[in-house]
């Protein structure tokens, strides 16, 4: 990945519903979700939805087909580990003694920030 589409698609990201319905296609899996259940699921007007799943099909990060009368939208899992590629291809200058800093734990994978946040205020 080029440095023009990286930022495309980390500008498509740098929106609270755009992450969030990107998260959500991401847990998904390949099958990805329905406009409508995408919108019921992340509480989004479909209108606003729609403005949002457009930048990040612009971005290349998710996919979109028809279904009958449905719209069906599911991350594009190439496209994602093409931008994590590229955000950790030169990680610690290439060395492989850091190579582990660069992967998230199996924690920081399960764990959100926000719920991190919490659990550390209640002690």
């Amino acid at each position: 990945m080029d440095t023009k589409p990286a930022a495309t698609a980390l500008g498509a990201l740098a929106h609270e519903n755009r992450l969030t319905a990107y998260r959500l296609l991401v847990k998904q899996g390949p099958d990805g979700l329905s406009a409508g259940m995408l919108a019921e699921q992340l509480g989004i007007v479909p209108s606003s939805l729609t403005f949002h799943l457009q930048q990040l099909l612009h971005a290349g990060l998710i996919t979109q087909r028809r279904v009958g009368r449905q719209l069906f939208y599911a991350a594009d899992f190439t496209a994602m580990n093409s931008l994590v590629a590229f955000l950790t291809e030169n990680c610690c200058g290439g060395s492989t003694v850091c190579a582990p800093v660069c992967q998230p734990s199996a924690t920081a994978i399960q764990e959100s920030p926000d719920k991190t946040a919490a659990r550390q205020r209640r002690g």
